[in-house]
Parts: C-alpha cells; structure tokens; sequence
C-alpha cells in the first residue's frame, strides 16, 4: 500500500490476533514508521472551551465560532482548516440548542465524513471504517445500555437532511469509537484533552514489550508561510531497531502493573488475551513483586498486610487529592513509605507508586530536598522495570531532573536532565515542544554546573540572588491522572 505516505508499512493477518501491521523496511529507535492525520476528532466536553477545537492546542485566548458559539479556535488558520469538519455540525448545534456529548460529537463528524467521501478507503487510509473492529457483541450489559442512550442522543442531533443511517451501522460506529478511540493531548503532551479515529494506527497490536510508540503531534498553524504549516496527526515511532517483515507493535496500557494485572484491563478493554512474550513467561513480574532481601527477611503474611495496607493508602491518597488536600497527600505517603521500606524492595510497584505522588506533590508545595530523595528513588526503580525507550520513563526522568534543580542539586539534576533528553529524543522526536523545552533546560542546567565546578561559593551566591528576583517557577498542579493512555476508554 503506498498511500499518503504509508508505504513503509503492509496490513497483514496475524496469528490469533487478527489484522496487524508489519515493517517493509528497516527503522532505528527513533524513527517515524508513519504520521497519520485523525479521520475524525473531537476536544472533551469539560475543555471544549479552553483548547483548539483544530489543532488541540491549550491557549490562553481562544475565537468563538461566531455562529453556533460552542467552538473556539487559536486564530483565523484554524478556524479555516476547521470549516469543513465543522461546516453541518455548526449548523445541527444551532438547530439542535445545545452541543450533545463528546460521543455523540465523534459519531456525527465520521457520518458526515463517510457522507461527504463515501464508506469505502479514505485516502492514505490502510482499512476503511467499516472494516474496524467494533467489538459490539462481547460488550457487557452496562455498556449495551450506554450503547443504546448514546444511539438515541444520536438521533435526537442527527439532521433529517442528512444521509440517514440504520441503528446497526451507528451502533458499529459507536463500538468503533469505543475500542479505538485514540487520546489526544495538549502541546505539553501532559493531559488529555480529546478523542480521536486514527484508522491505520487502530490496526497495531498490543504488545506489553512494544518496539513502537505513539506521540501526538499538534502539528504548525503558526507558521507565516502556509506551506510550512503542518496538519495535526499522530507518529507511530519505533523504540528499537525494526528489521522488514517485523510486526509493529504498541502498548495499550501502561507496564508498571504485574502482567495479571495488565490481562485483566486488557480483557475488559479490548476484549483479548494478552499472549505476548511478557505476559506469557510473568518477565519482570518478580521485580515489581521485590520484597527486602537479607538476614530479617519479611513473612510472606507480612508483606501482604503491607500490600493490603498500601492499597488502601492509594485510595485515600485519591479522595485527599480530589478535594486539593495536599497536605493530607504528603502524611499519608510518608505513613506509607514508614511502613513499605523495611518490607518492600526498591522496585516494588506499591513503593514506586507511593515514590511517585510523594515527589510529584512535594515539588508542588516547593519542598524540593524531600521532594527529590524521593524522585532518585522512584527513577532508579523505573530503570530497572521500563524498556530504556519508554515515553512515561522519560517523563518521570524529566519530572526527576527539574525537582532535582529546583532543590539546588545540580549535578544530579543535569544528569537526569540529559538522560531524559535522550529518551524523549526518540520517543517524542526533536521537534515536539516537550523536547525543545528539555533541551533548554539541558543547556542551562550545563552553564550552571560548569559554573558550579569553577566556584561553588560563588555559584551559591548567584543562585540565590537569581532566585530572590525571579519569582520560582511553581510546579505544576499535580494531575490526578496519570499521563494520558493511548486509548481512550469511557469509564
């Protein structure tokens, strides 16, 4: 298939998984296997009016659609890259009253597409939408009656003028979005924002160990020349060295989690078994497991108690940071850590989690020492359970590096900075805003330890006057979620 640009890649059957895509030449960590534009796309219902209802881009000030007042915009090009997509669902939401859900909002874009070009391949599109998968007849009670409210809402926004559809073909729509509805984030790539149909993309089995990533891309509206400007799409990116005939593989959840655990969200979310190589021999299962070795070893009654107790830590830590307790959130982990560390091993998943949201909140409430013993923890566990190219390791690397800065310890924190560096360089590329942000910090941090070597007297002296005239960049406000997954499931 050589279309827009996905000749590199063939659709082919693969054993007990059904369609996959395989290489059709060779690709280094790093590269981009393909880029492919969303097929439809649409913001969240909570952030419809603080992002780019085109590009997905968070902004400060955003233009009205002057006619039905539900989407806004970053300026003029996108409003105009906008018009086509937005042209009948414009006019249905004035008709209508109201704009209907995100759900609801997705389906409409992919009938009028299919309206406007037909069912059959778009272009550069490997499947058409009738061929995805909709996963309909495993759907359980709850999410059949979802189904049908979301079928009904459906027709109440629908256009008499409009093609009209059967309800089996908009039910194959709605399963369609549900299995392979992609996340979208902002620019910063830190929260999700949106959901997307990215058709070639939902034909990359899952792989617990992939040796491909997905990054959004928010693409360039800002360029003065419009041939520069670049269109939004997603990247499939591989992580290691790909040889043709390979089958590209993505994760579809987050690995930090014991592979029962992940075959057990992959079955409810997807609807298959996990047969991958991890999966199958429990690789790195022993790790996130660890218990504290040597003389005093724990009871295997001990180590559940504090596993148990753990657990329930979580979710207190949960309803205490839901309601901006931060505070409560620092007792509770540090309670925790007091009872995790003579029991648990260094890359236990309930120690690193605990790790995680002590270092994430800490940094937030500027106690950056406490702060960043605790993310030098939390990263030399990652390193030891993630691939070296996984994209949440270098955010956690990154998120490690500037606490670690911020508390005034600068070499470790260019360290971290520069392996971070490193990872996103393959998983988010060179060009992506993250990326360039790091390499900022990267040459700063680089000035500041060179003149920290030269005198650190001196060195001390000027940190802290620079900092007695900046205003110190305040964390961001720990999310209650963890980054965003690449597919969005309805909860």
């Amino acid at each position: 298939m050589t279309k827009g640009g996905m000749e590199s890649v063939e659709v082919f059957t693969s054993e007990g998984k059904g369609r996959g895509l395989k290489a059709q030449k060779e690709f280094l960590p790093g590269d981009v296997i393909f880029a492919e534009p969303a097929y439809a796309a649409v913001v969240f219902d909570s952030l419809t009016h603080v992002i780019c209802h085109t590009c997905f881009k968070r902004q400060e000030r955003l233009h009205r659609c002057g006619q039905c007042k539900f989407a806004y915009y970053c300026d003029r090009t996108c409003q105009r890259a906008a018009w086509l997509n937005h042209k009948n669902e414009c006019s249905a939401i004035k008709k209508h009253g109201k704009a209907p859900t995100e759900n609801i909002r997705l389906a409409a874009r992919i009938m009028w597409k299919i309206e406007r070009e037909g069912s059959g391949l778009a272009e550069g599109c490997l499947v058409s939408i009738d061929d995805l998968q909709n996963h309909v007849d495993s759907f359980g009670e709850e999410e059949k009656k979802e189904l049908r409210a979301d079928v009904e809402s459906f027709l109440e926004f629908w256009p008499p003028q409009s093609q009209q559809f059967g309800m089996q073909y908009i039910s194959h729509i709605f399963g369609v979005i549900s299995c392979n509805g992609f996340t979208l984030s902002d620019q910063r790539g830190l929260q999700a924002v949106g959901v997307g149909i990215f058709p070639n993309l939902c034909q990359a089995n899952h792989d617990c160990w992939p040796n491909c990533t997905v990054i959004f891309n928010n693409g360039n509206h800002e360029a003065v020349r419009s041939m520069f400007h670049t269109q939004m799409r997603i990247e499939l990116r591989a992580l290691s060295k790909i040889s043709p005939g390979d089958e590209l593989t993505v994760s579809y959840v987050d690995f930090l989690n014991v592979s029962e655990e992940r075959r057990k969200q992959l079955k409810k979310q997807y609807y298959f078994d996990c047969a991958c190589e991890h999966c199958k021999k429990q690789i790195k299962d022993d790790l996130m497991l660890a218990v504290k070795e040597g003389e005093s070893k724990p009871s295997a009654e001990m180590v559940k108690e504090v596993i148990q107790f753990s657990k329930d830590t979580l979710e207190k830590i949960n309803k205490a940071r839901m309601e901006g307790l931060y505070h409560e959130v620092v007792k509770l982990c540090r309670e925790c850590l007091k009872k995790q560390e003579p029991v648990l091993g260094d890359t236990n998943i309930y120690l690193l989690r605990i790790l995680s949201i002590a270092s994430e909140v800490l940094s937030y409430l500027q106690m950056f020492e406490e702060a960043a013993d605790y993310a030098k923890r939390m990263v030399d566990g990652y390193m030891k359970i993630y691939h070296p190219n996984n994209a949440q390791l270098g955010m956690a690397v990154m998120r490690a590096g500037v606490t670690h800065w911020h508390a005034g310890l600068i070499e470790a924190g260019h360290g971290l900075i520069c392996k971070a560096y490193a990872i996103l360089l393959i998983t988010h590329g060179p060009s992506h805003p993250i990326t360039k942000d790091l390499e900022v910090m990267r040459v700063q941090t680089e000035m500041e330890l060179r003149m920290f070597q030269q005198n650190e007297f001196m060195y001390y002296k000027m940190r802290e006057a620079a900092l007695k005239n900046q205003k110190i960049q305040v964390m961001p406000e720990p999310s209650n979620e963890t980054s965003p997954s690449l597919f969005h499931k309805k909860e």
